[in-house]
């Protein structure tokens, strides 16, 4: 086989292959047992009528025909691996000639491929996280969303009062007829919550029990942007009380006995939070310095095919779902201007992302180790709830599908992004540089019960 590459653009380039007759032998005889196998010659069983008799009957170019989809995409990958293409995206065949006996088999084909570019000094990205150390009001926060969790309501005798729950009734009209579905009874609602009618809650406060009002609101559903008048009626109003912050309530609300134990619980258990929030975060904000630093440009068809992809799995999707585009657009508040801006930048982003990383990641040689593989694998498998008893059928099913590889190939971006993290300058809004255990929290800890768990090994050999 012989090939040459001309590049088109910085991001483009055409291939184009010549195949000895000879070589192409492989193809060809798949090709003849095939068709051998569909027709039935009288006096011949199938399979096993001769390539002449073949020839006679569905011709010999028919024959060939069949052999070049497997001839094409085998020499394109050879001769993409021998002239070193980082071929991206789907290859286009713009040219073929169809085989002929004793003849080079030709055909060209355009391939978007990785474009050149120059990574930056990794020590000169210096990013900054906004998240903070935890202060003594998250904890008293944390403690009172806790209390909220073990309020109870108790019916008073007064107004209603913004954070209180009201029973109401509802009917709304116009034109003094009646909306269809317009009319509720004996809901429950917190006053401010703002999650049903527009100027409901305004209306609320200040009602007592008994007491009814008439609103021109906005209406939802099938009848959503009309106006419309809704009476209201209060027919309960009900406060929220809360436990006291005392060593009762923590030893209702957790395994400890006295108040200063779940006090130092939550700290711990936000600090812990907090230190990985501030890794995640510190990872993204470096990311996205890292793409800001590379001038990269992107090949248009790549991102094209992209993006008409990801367009059409969600429209399956939402059509699964038994509703159309212009309705998710609806739903989601954008117009399909926005959508479309919104998902080429995603597109782009995800895609300046795999190659500066891969190409990080290829540079260092990073790979993917066994034992991190197998954990990813199993946080995806709890996270979709799948049971023990099937966890190897979804190992199969992603090794099937391709999933095995795309999470290799996640997991090996992610090392390619620790490797940049380490090496940046990453600050916390005080101006304070975080160290390697502020970066990866608890990955010492875990380092060093893995050596201990191997040198236990090791002594009881």
């Amino acid at each position: 086989m012989k090939s040459t590459v001309e590049t088109l653009s910085p991001t483009r380039v055409r291939l184009s292959v010549e195949v000895p007759f000879e070589e192409l032998a492989p193809y060809i005889n798949e090709a003849y047992k095939s068709v051998g196998q569909q027709i039935r010659i009288p006096g011949f069983r199938p399979g096993k009528a001769p390539r002449q008799v073949i020839d006679q009957r569905v011709g010999r170019e028919s024959v060939f025909a069949q052999a070049m989809d497997p001839a094409v995409q085998a020499n394109l990958n050879k001769a993409v691996t021998e002239n070193d293409v980082n071929a991206l995206g789907r290859p286009e065949l713009t040219e073929v000639k169809p085989i002929e006996q004793g003849k080079p088999f030709e055909f060209v084909v355009e391939t978007d491929v990785t474009p050149a570019f120059e990574l930056p000094d990794f020590a000169s990205l210096k990013v900054t996280v906004e998240a903070g150390d935890v202060t003594e009001e998250d904890v008293d926060k944390d403690l009172e969303s806790q209390r909220l969790r073990f309020s109870s309501l108790k019916t008073v005798e007064r107004a209603a009062a913004e954070g209180d729950f009201v029973v109401i009734d509802l009917r709304a009209t116009q034109n003094g007829e009646e909306v269809e579905g317009g009319s509720v009874t004996g809901m429950s609602h917190e006053v401010g919550s703002g999650n049903l009618l527009d100027g409901l809650d305004e209306a609320l406060i200040g009602m007592a029990a008994g007491d009814e009002k008439t609103i021109q609101s906005t209406l939802a559903g099938e009848q959503e942007g009309e106006t419309a008048d809704v009476e209201v009626k209060v027919t309960q109003v009900k406060e929220r009380e809360l436990p006291e912050l005392d060593d009762d309530f923590a030893e209702m609300a957790s395994q400890f006995d006295t108040l200063a134990e779940l006090r130092d619980s939550t700290r711990e258990r936000l600090e812990t939070q907090g230190a990985t929030g501030k890794a995640n975060e510190a990872r993204q904000k470096t990311l996205e310095a890292l793409i800001e630093a590379v001038d990269l440009p992107l090949p248009e068809k790549t991102v094209t095919d992209e993006i008409e992809h990801t367009r059409g799995h969600l429209q399956e999707q939402v059509v699964q779902l038994a509703g159309s585009f212009e309705e998710y657009l609806t739903a989601v508040g954008k117009t399909a201007e926005e959508f479309d801006t919104e998902l080429r930048d995603d597109v782009e982003s995800n895609l300046s992302q795999s190659i500066i990383l891969g190409r990080i990641a290829s540079e260092r040689e990073l790979e993917v180790s066994g034992e991190l593989m197998t954990a990813e694998v199993v946080r995806q498998a709890q996270q979709r709830g799948v049971p023990q008893d099937q966890f190897q059928r979804f190992v199969d099913e992603l090794r099937t599908n391709g999933g095995l590889q795309q999470i290799a190939a996640s997991l090996r971006q992610q090392l390619a992004l620790e490797e940049v993290v380490k090496e940046a300058t990453v600050v916390d809004a005080s101006g304070k540089e975080l160290t390697e255990e502020d970066l990866f929290p608890g990955r010492k800890a875990a380092e060093a019960e893995a050596e201990a768990a191997e040198d236990e090994d090791k002594t009881e050999e």
